[in-house]
């Protein structure tokens, strides 16, 4: 695995929250809301207008949690997120532009992946750390089994239909460093300002990486 501390910090923490942000005044609250849960990371994805001032907010005002750029698909992106304040980067799959590109920003990068062919070429771009999406649509625990096989030395993010019911299985994996799921930030609860939920989701979730470390 990557010896980045961003990258271990994401692998201790086990549970990576990804994070659909419309709104910028949100951004705070809600990482707040998950640092009082337990959980100090956070993946604002690059899917709304907001998100790049959102990604900027939580970066400068909320300095105990992990500030991690998600849905990262050009090169242009990347040295945005670098510049507001990102201190990893994820994308739904890999490109060698992408790639070349997260190298000039020298942030760790977690390309997606879901193929053999996919892995071979994060193996030769030598990226190790790996988001396996869409997780569940690509086979799940078994086709993750399967691609690890050929690919012993990548570990892996699976993210896509991971939620607290099934978590454990892909945990329980030697090659799994963590997860990453949307469920700990339901929609409604961040229209409604409930960070309460927020909260008591990400209890849930550490207590159940807990359970199996």
């Amino acid at each position: 695995m990557s010896t980045d501390p961003e990258i271990a910090r994401l692998a201790a923490c086990g549970v990576v929250p990804v994070v659909v942000i419309d709104e910028v005044e949100v951004a705070v609250p809600l990482a707040e809301a998950l640092l009082a849960g337990g959980i100090d990371v956070i993946e604002i994805t690059l899917r709304r207008p907001a998100a790049m001032a959102a990604l900027e907010e939580v970066a400068r005002r909320v300095p105990a949690i992990l500030p991690v750029a998600g849905t990262v698909v050009t090169p242009a992106q990347a040295a945005q997120v670098r510049d507001a304040g990102a201190r990893a980067v994820v994308s739904p799959g890999f490109s060698e532009s992408v790639d070349a590109a997260m190298r000039a920003t020298g942030l760790p990068w977690l390309p997606g992946v879901s193929t053999a062919s996919d892995c071979m070429r994060a193996v030769e771009a030598g990226r190790l750390t790996c988001k396996f999406f869409p997780a569940e649509q690509s086979g799940g625990v078994p086709g993750l089994k399967a691609l690890s096989g050929p690919f012993p030395q990548l570990r892996f993010c699976p993210t896509g239909g991971v939620s607290l019911a099934n978590l454990g299985s892909y945990l329980a994996l030697p090659q799994v460093a963590c997860v990453g799921g949307s469920w700990l930030v339901p929609a409604d609860a961040v229209t409604s300002r409930d960070w309460a939920t927020v909260t008591r989701l990400s209890r849930e979730a550490r207590a159940k990486v807990a359970e199996l470390r």
